[in-house]
This record gives structure tokens, C-alpha cells and sequence, in this order.
């Protein structure tokens, strides 16, 4: 492709050589310099990719896009160098254009908000693709075509990459994609040029604030606001206080969701729902959707992810009762994911793994009145004993028992993660067990299960594995308790 054609969408200076060069990839990363290809200098919060234009002459680039002043004297006139005023913009754009704009073959989705935003991507993939659907997924689980996993590493991907994953699911023949939208990447500009066809606001506090991320509080909600300047129609949190510095500046159309005020969506007379080892929630909606509405994941945050996945879904033109079908199967891998084991008790699986997190999913938990709230847990190596302190103090503080075990321990001693918990746990006076086999830890909870319990499987969630000395061991959690019934079952024939 013409370099000319890649630039298309931006404004630019070409300081010296042709438009006109041919261009064989798009590179922001010195260390992929190939011969031909056009190289970006973006500006990092660690490097300047400014300093590797040597890379770049000795690699016979075809073109060199800049932001600063450059010494062409120092670059052959056989290679094209054009200016512009931000190099991650031009890579968005430039990126878009080499791969043929995918996004405008998709329906696109961009979720973005403090929390909420992981679970609400999947159910939303989970209710279009009930509706007949092929979705793809972007965010911090992973990346996703239908079923197929596609490699991605941040959760809003850099702009050459999340345009490389687009076309990857147009190929796949994906009609939507539903991604999380983060501070970050709308801060990095790496969706600048798309134009979402919906934009959505869960929820907004304090989080990556920060050096490395956010100077203050205003610029995380000015960074998450730069998605409804982007958007054709805004779906936002009408509950939530920070929901007019969201809209400042927006340019696109609003529709809102609400628990507690008017707005386009709105949910009344809210329970809960305990039921054959299963928990979840139920409402009645009104606005542009009027029906009863029953979701089993537990919590009352779940009500706002629903009332989200019915009002994209909605607007999106999914019939109404093809939602409310959907939304009542929905689970979402590793997000309070509850596991069928016994009517008579309950077992979740959830990715928490700090005191934040883990305070969250247990008050949730109580909210259902178990008999017994049962964590099982452990604590990961090479990272702040801090944590470790923390975790043991919530959970000594709010369950009946834990059972600490293994998780990743990396370089550590299990014991020795787990020596630091009990630090957490004295603080709390809390009741505790110690079984390092992590399957034989969840076998322990089973089978000393009574009636009414809570078994809670805390920090594995979504992970297929455990890091141990150097070496990823295959385990899930899922795969552990079907071995574990299987076996007790054979144990009792």
C-alpha cells in the first residue's frame, strides 16, 4: 500500500522523499524492523521511539513518521519522513487504513467505567450470540472471534493491534464486536479514528490514579469521557454522580439506565434469587423494555450490568424476549461463576485476588444468608506481602472458614505466601485450615459441604493454570471439581 493511502485520514508534513512509496507493514516497535516497512516514533512512558530512527535507516524503512524535530541530514533522502502533530493518532489512523477499516464492517461495542466492564462484554456477547449472532470480544480476559482465541496483550490493545484483531474477526465472520474501552487507551489515543456505534459508561471511582497512569481523578473521568466524543449513541449510568463529567463535551446521542431515577431503561422491585444451589437476581423493567427480568449471577451490581446488556442489546434490535432468554443463562467465566455441584449448596468461582475485590464478591455473598461462607484461597509469589496481610484479614473478618492452599507461588514456598495470610487472619480472629493441594483443598470444601453453605474459590477465575518454580502447570478449577464428583461418585458405588 501507498504510504499516500495509509495517511489519508491524517494531517501531515513530508519533509523529504515521495508519498508515493510502497509500504509493506506498519512498525512502532524498533525491534520488528523490516525492510519496506514504514516505522512510527512514538513517545513511551519509557522510551522515545525517536532514538531508534538509526534502527531504522540500517533496517531500510521505506518511511519514518515523527512528532519532534529530526536531523534529515542524518537520514537518506531514499527514505520518506513526514511530521505530524501526535505519532500514536497517525498510528491509529494509519493502522485503520492499512487494514481496510474493519471496524466499519462491524457493529461496534466500546464499554468503559471503573468496574463492571469484563463481566458486561461477555454478557453482552453471551445475549447476541443467543440472538443468532457472531460476536467478537476484546478485553482483559482476552481477545476473542466467536470461539476462537486470538492473541492480545493489554485490555484495550495498541491501535495496529486492535485493527489487526478487527479484521481477524471480520475473517472469522463476526458481525459485533463488544470491547472494554480503557482509561488508558483512550488517554494513548489507541482508539482514535473509530467511531463506536455504541459507547458505554458503567460506573466511575477512584482507580489508576498514579504516575505511571493518572495524575489525578479529573484526568481519569476527562479520559473516560473521550469516548462519547466517539460514539454514535452514549449508553450511561444514570445512578452514577459522575455521570454529567462523563458527558461533557459529548457529541452523540444519549440513552440512560437507572435503579433509582427516570431514564430509558429503568429497573423496580428488585430481589434476590437463591435457587437449586444457584443465585442470582430479579426485576421488573420499564421504559422501552417492560418485562420481568431475572439474571443468575448474584449481587446487586449485577442488576446494572443487566439493565446495560438489555439496553445494547435493544438497540442493537434484538427481540426482547430472546434477551430476557439469554440473559437468565448468562455466566461469565471466573466472575462469581457459579459451578452446578449440589442443590444443596453453592460453589463460586472468582477472580479476586485483593482485599478490594475479595470485600466485594463476599459482600455480595452474605447478601444471601448462607450457612457457612467457605474461601478457599491462596496467595500469589513474588508480589507484596501487603496483600497477602490484607486478604487474610477480610476474609478472617467475613467467612466462616478459610482453607488455605496453593496458588500462584511462583518463586515462593507455599507456605511461606501462606504463613503471611495467617498474619491477615490473627488480625481478624479467623478460622482457618491449611491443604497446599489446591484440588484436594476444593475436594476438603465438598465434602464437608452442609446444606445451605457457600463454597467461594478465590484469585484462579479465568486461569487454566498454576505457576510453580518457573513452570506453568495445566489447572482449572472447572476441570478440578468434575474430577472430584466424578470421583467421590465412584467412590460411593
Amino acid at each position: 500500500m501507498k504510504l499516500r493511502e495509509l495517511c489519508e485520514k491524517i494531517e501531515y508534513t513530508c519533509l523529504q522523499g515521495s508519498m508515493d512509496v510502497e509500504i509493506a507493514d506498519i512498525i512502532y516497535d524498533s525491534r520488528k524492523l523490516e525492510q519496506g516497512t514504514a516505522f512510527v516514533c512514538m513517545i513511551g512512558a519509557k522510551t522515545d521511539g525517536h532514538k531508534y530512527i538509526p534502527d531504522a535507516v540500517a533496517k531500510k524503512a521505506s518511511a519514518i513518521v515523527v512528532e519532534k524535530e529530526v536531523d534529515l541530514a542524518e537520514i537518506p533522502a531514499e527514505i520518506t519522513v513526514i511530521s505530524v502533530a501526535s505519532a500514536r493518532k497517525a498510528l491509529a489512523c494509519m493502522s485503520a487504513a492499512y487494514f481496510g477499516y474493519p471496524a466499519r464492517e462491524l457493529t461496534t461495542i466500546g464499554l468503559t467505567g471503573t468496574k463492571g466492564k469484563t463481566t458486561t462484554t461477555y454478557m453482552i456477547k453471551s445475549v447476541l450470540e443467543h440472538a443468532g449472532k457472531k460476536v467478537g470480544l476484546i478485553g482483559t480476559i482476552g481477545s476473542l472471534a466467536g470461539d476462537k482465541k486470538l492473541p492480545s496483550k493489554n485490555t484495550t490493545p495498541e491501535s495496529y493491534e486492535l485493527h489487526r484483531l478487527f479484521r481477524e474477526m471480520v475473517k472469522e465472520g463476526c458481525s459485533h464486536v463488544v470491547m472494554e474501552v480503557s482509561s488508558q487507551g483512550l488517554k494513548l489515543d489507541r482508539t482514535a479514528g473509530i467511531e463506536f456505534d455504541y459507547g458505554v459508561f458503567t460506573n466511575l471511582s477512584p482507580d489508576h490514579i498514579g504516575p505511571a497512569e493518572h495524575a489525578s481523578f479529573e484526568e481519569y473521568m476527562e479520559c473516560k469521557s473521550l469516548l462519547f466524543r466517539q460514539c454514535r449513541c452514549g449508553i450511561v449510568n444514570a445512578d452514577d454522580e459522575h455521570v454529567e463529567g462523563i458527558l461533557k463535551g459529548h457529541t452523540c446521542e444519549v440513552k440512560t439506565f437507572s435503579c433509582e431515577k427516570q431514564a430509558d431503561l429503568m429497573a423496580e422491585n428488585i430481589g434476590f434469587l437463591q435457587e437449586n444451589g444457584k443465585l442470582g437476581m430479579h426485576f421488573h423493567t420499564k421504559g422501552c423494555m417492560d418485562c420481568e427480568a431475572r439474571v443468575h449471577i448474584p449481587g446487586r451490581f449485577s442488576v446494572y450490568n443487566a439493565l446495560v446488556t438489555m439496553l445494547v442489546c435493544h438497540l442493537a434490535g434484538v427481540g426482547d424476549e430472546a434477551i430476557l432468554a439469554a440473559l437468565s443463562e448468562v455466566q461469565v467465566k471466573g466472575r462469581v461463576e457459579m459451578v452446578p455441584v449440589s442443590d444443596k449448596f453453592t460453589l463460586i468461582i472468582d477472580y479476586a485476588h485483593n482485599e478490594v475485590s475479595t470485600r466485594s464478591v463476599l459482600t455480595t455473598l452474605l447478601e444471601y444468608h448462607p450457612k457457612r461462607l467457605i474461601c478457599v484461597y491462596g496467595g500469589g509469589g513474588n508480589r507484596s506481602k501487603l496483600r497477602r496481610y490484607d486478604m487474610g484479614e477480610v476474609t478472617g473478618e467475613m467467612a466462616d472458614l478459610c482453607v488455605l492452599t496453593c496458588d500462584n507461588p511462583r518463586d515462593e514456598e507455599i507456605s511461606d505466601i501462606n504463613n503471611d495470610i495467617k498474619v491477615g487472619l490473627a488480625k481478624s480472629n479467623g478460622k482457618y485450615i491449611e491443604i497446599d493441594d489446591r484440588k484436594e483443598a476444593i475436594r476438603y470444601c465438598i465434602e464437608n459441604a452442609k446444606e445451605g453453605d457457600m463454597i467461594v474459590l478465590l484469585g484462579k477465575g479465568h486461569e487454566n493454570y498454576q505457576e510453580i518454580k518457573g513452570v506453568k502447570y495445566h489447572f482449572d478449577e472447572r476441570e478440578a471439581v468434575a474430577e472430584i464428583m466424578e470421583e467421590m461418585k465412584k467412590g460411593l458405588m
